[in-house]
């Protein structure tokens, strides 16, 4: 497979498919650094200038609703100039996070860097559709999200370091020196990857977003990714109460628990490779559900006859995670496999879901989470059971039903 030109960058196919295989990984690992490095920073804001849980709830609000609005735009004007604009905000952000001196001062910046990177993961999974047939998509986001699980594991010990050693405002600053690094790369060598519009042709076609949900494909791949993400973030909301409000761990132990998932979470993105060369995408993500509902199951027999063990949860964490690596290639590169003419707003609608899903499930289960802790894991895990049944379902039910898209050839 060779990749299409970079219009006016003087570049071979070959250089730029090289090229943008390296960026991919960078780009999108351009999200654990903005949350995953602030975490361990959190405490020591909260000392200096006042609690900082706002400064980090607008940012995910931020990222959320301005997927809507980069999509049309990276559609209309291309995916080189918002990209860029992306990047140069959030190294502007970060900056002016490093600087703040107030907590309101904080969260304006943050919220703008969380509008940023909704631009530089939109236009970054929206050039994966522009330069690779669908059949192969999954196989490139894949590689792309295994960088992102590296880079998500090393992001809250670098933070960690950071702050231990110079101060939380250096965290900042580490991140407004990876994006500029970025843009540096990005500038040199991500030319313009959006198909070049016809004659009349508008970027922008009457009934575009109507036309993203009519696509059946577009609506069973997106549910995919967002069930499972949906998932996932219930445990990261909760987790840190089960495992040091209920069962006692120290906030140190705790630490290797996401750790660990990111490890499993590069193994599985790795593994899904493999998967989709061998059995296809639709039989790769039943194995994927399989796994999802049984690591939930093995949770949920834990909470019921080993309620203060840990074991269970772990294991089943795990296998859960196994399962959220092949789901979540699978289900972002599907969800604009047939729409290559929109893809800028197929990404941003698959985005926004994925948000959505994940803030309206974590805040229900929240609500079963008391001071006493009377229900023990269950708020945790009963999420996660039904994103694993709903996984299976859309695995095993939904998605077979589809019409298996014709192989594309490159021009």
């Amino acid at each position: 497979m060779t990749a299409p030109p970079a219009p006016g960058r003087g570049r071979t196919k070959g250089r730029f498919d090289v090229t943008f295989a390296l960026l991919l990984p960078l780009l999108l690992a351009a999200q654990p650094v903005a949350t995953d490095s602030y975490l361990p920073a959190l405490p020591a804001i909260a000392k200096e200038l006042g609690s900082a849980s706002t400064s980090l709830t607008l940012f995910v609000l931020a990222f959320g609703f301005a997927q809507l609005l980069c999509g049309p735009l990276a559609d209309r004007f291309g995916r080189r100039p918002v990209l860029l604009a992306g990047l140069g905000c959030y190294t502007l952000a970060a900056l002016g996070g490093a600087f703040a001196d107030s907590v309101a001062l904080l969260a304006g910046w943050r919220t703008l860097q969380g509008f940023s990177m909704a631009a530089i993961l939109v236009c970054s999974r929206a050039a994966v559709r522009d330069l690779y047939p669908a059949h192969e998509g999954p196989h490139v986001m894949a590689r792309g999200l295994t960088g992102l699980g590296i880079v998500g594991l090393m992001a809250p010990l670098l933070g960690a370091w950071l702050v231990q050693g110079a101060g939380w405002r250096w965290v900042m600053a580490a991140m407004a020196l990876y994006a500029a690094a970025l843009f540096a790369l990005c500038w040199r060598s991500f030319g313009e990857t959006r198909r070049p519009l016809g004659e009349g042709e508008s970027s922008a076609p009457r009934g575009s977003t109507r036309a993203v949900f009519a696509s059946r494909s577009f609506r069973a791949w997106a549910s995919v990714a967002a069930t499972t993400y949906g998932g996932l973030f219930c445990f990261l909301l909760l987790s840190p109460m089960v495992y040091i409000g209920y069962l006692g761990w120290s906030p140190a132990w705790y630490g290797w628990i996401p750790a660990g998932g990111s490890l499993v979470y590069i193994f599985s993105t790795t593994m899904c490779r493999s998967l989709l060369r061998r059995y296809g995408p639709v039989r790769t993500v039943r194995l994927g559900a399989s796994l999802s509902l049984g690591g939930a199951v093995i949770q949920a027999l834990g909470c019921w006859l080993m309620p203060l063990s840990a074991v269970p949860l772990l294991f089943g964490h795990a296998v859960y995670c196994l399962g959220h690596g092949i789901h979540q290639p699978c289900g972002q590169a599907g969800a604009v496999g047939d729409l290559p003419h929109l893809a800028g707003r197929a990404v941003s609608w698959s985005g926004f879901g994925m948000m959505m899903v994940a803030f309206c499930a974590g805040q229900l289960a929240a609500r079963f989470v008391d001071a006493d802790y009377s229900n023990g894991a269950w708020p945790m895990v009963v999420p996660m059971l039904l994103a694993g049944s709903v996984l299976v379902a859309i695995a095993f039910f939904w998605l077979p039903r589809l019409q298996h898209p014709k192989k594309e050839t490159t021009p």
